[in-house]
């Protein structure tokens, strides 16, 4: 199993690849540029697949799994909303007069993210390329205990103990290299790691079975 797994950054997005019992990291400017050595199956952090008014049942599902850490999901990804709009007040009155949520600007500032990923996922249809949230991940190697704040210094050192424990013994180094050279922050990696992991060997899914569709086919399901 060729495994890769992405997490995105302010300049790009961290790989984390598995292929037998080897673990590589490296960093790139874009999705394609990720995902150019070949997998099997590849995870990202990132929304795949979208409604026109940014409910997903596979949100609602993760938030569930995550109480009381609600907000560790972050919802409303609606194409229309980058598609149409540059300013994220203007694309807040037309979902306002929509009747639907409003974009958050932390999810606002995604929107490159998630449209180039969007784009490479259905491209590429034929490809497995699956949703995971690492959060998500983290859950289930911490025998489903909520963890502590990710960027808290408790949060980090439980997420690297939990990655330690299933085989990525280069984190500490990785942690390092990403800091010089990348502007990658801890976080990312370690999230990037989980990713990997839930790509190399999923668990399970929200929901389970087959996904529901979107308007264009992708699936809407995240795995961990």
């Amino acid at each position: 199993m060729r495994a890769t797994g992405l997490d995105g950054f302010s300049k790009g997005g961290v790989a984390v690849r598995i292929d037998g019992d080897r673990r590589t990291i490296s960093f790139h400017t874009d999705i394609a540029d990720a995902l150019v050595r070949p997998f099997d199956r590849a995870g990202i952090d990132i929304p795949i697949g979208m409604t026109d008014d940014g409910e997903r049942d596979c949100d609602r599902l993760a938030r569930e799994r995550l109480r009381p850490h609600f907000s560790r999901v972050f919802t409303g990804a609606r194409r229309w909303l980058w598609e149409e709009f540059r300013d994220p007040g203007q694309a807040n009155d037309e979902a306002l007069r929509r009747g639907q949520t409003r974009v958050s600007r932390q999810l606002w500032h995604l929107g490159n993210k998630i449209m180039e990923v969007d784009a490479f996922v259905r491209a590429n249809a034929a490809r497995d390329i699956r949703e995971v949230h690492p959060e998500l991940v983290f859950l289930r190697l911490n025998g489903g205990m909520p963890l502590p704040r990710k960027k808290s210094e408790e949060g980090d050192a439980l997420r690297c103990t939990l990655l330690k424990r299933v085989g990525f013994r280069d984190i500490d180094r990785w942690l390092t290299e990403a800091r010089i050279g990348s502007g990658a922050k801890r976080d990312d990696v370690l999230d990037a790691c989980a990713v990997a992991l839930a790509a190399c060997e999923p668990c399970g899914s929200v929901p389970e079975g087959t996904p529901p569709l979107d308007a264009h086919s992708v699936p809407m399901q995240i795995w961990f």
